[in-house]
């Protein structure tokens, strides 16, 4: 199946040059798709330089820092344009290890969203502080109780998505940003009834730069949750004809004209 990981950068200009290598390095069979909001940095001429030397590397190029759901709705809308079977979610800061990838793909022959959790058995956050460890676990079990969904890390940014089963969602419906980002994509797969499988992964904490998560970041999440659960809305348009066929089976998307990219 043909794959695209998408990698969203704002300064990250000290990791995405080895970011990129050791996914490669993993999957050499992937497509990697940069989408950088304009880093003061100089991160995306880095990305540029990345896809003119290989043609697996693309990067997109944002006005400014638009937040990090809507880079990854760009990156899902870009990987059904262009009928890549899978499509990635992966931060640049090497908090999700790219070993992990090669499970990815075994484990998505039989689902239709693969996260890579850090509360499984097999997962962890060694080097987190205690304080951190309460906020992440406590708001993942929250959501599970608020919501009723069975997914230990519906935070998780590292996962794998049939690309066949996002077209049935409403992406364009979709304005979170961060973990209730992450929460929604998660809630909507399982609330269409999708196959949502986990695999452990241990996260650490980014080597160079500095966090990018906030306040406000993770009071959108509990907002996220509570207003779903008082109205019940989700993102979901089920799926009918061609599209519930195609989305049970995970047969590959039709072609379609290919916007163009840096690198192509």
């Amino acid at each position: 199946m043909r794959s695209l990981i998408v990698i969203p950068t704002y300064n990250e200009r000290e990791n995405i040059a080895s970011i990129v290598e050791d996914v490669l390095r993993s999957v050499p069979t992937t497509d990697l798709l940069i989408i950088d909001d304009h880093s003061p940095d100089g991160t995306g001429q880095i990305a540029d330089e990345l896809a003119k030397v290989d043609p697996r590397v693309h990067a997109l190029h944002r006005p400014g820092k638009l937040g990090l759901g809507t880079a990854y709705i760009l990156g899902f809308q870009h990987a059904i344009a262009q009928g890549y079977d899978l499509v990635f979610e992966m931060d640049a800061d090497y908090s999700h290890d790219p070993r992990y990838l090669p499970r990815f793909f075994e484990m998505i022959q039989e689902a239709d969203l693969v996260i890579g959790s850090r509360y499984v058995p097999g997962g962890g956050t060694p080097n987190w502080s205690p304080l951190r460890r309460f906020i992440s676990g406590g708001g993942n079990i929250f959501a599970r109780a608020v919501l009723g969904i069975p997914i230990r890390d519906c935070t998780s940014g590292y996962r794998c998505y049939r690309t066949a089963a996002l077209r049935t969602l409403n992406l364009g419906a979709i304005r979170a940003q961060g973990y209730a980002f992450q929460v929604e994509l998660a809630y909507n797969f399982w609330k269409s009834g999708y196959r949502v499988r986990e695999v452990p992964i241990i996260f650490v904490d980014r080597r160079v730069g500095k966090s990018k998560m906030s306040r406000k970041i993770f009071a959108e999440a509990f907002l996220w949750v509570m207003r779903t659960r008082v109205t019940g809305d989700t993102t979901v348009r089920r799926p009918r004809g061609p599209d519930r066929a195609q989305a049970a089976s995970g047969a590959p998307l039709a072609e379609r004209p290919r916007p163009t990219t840096a690198g192509e």
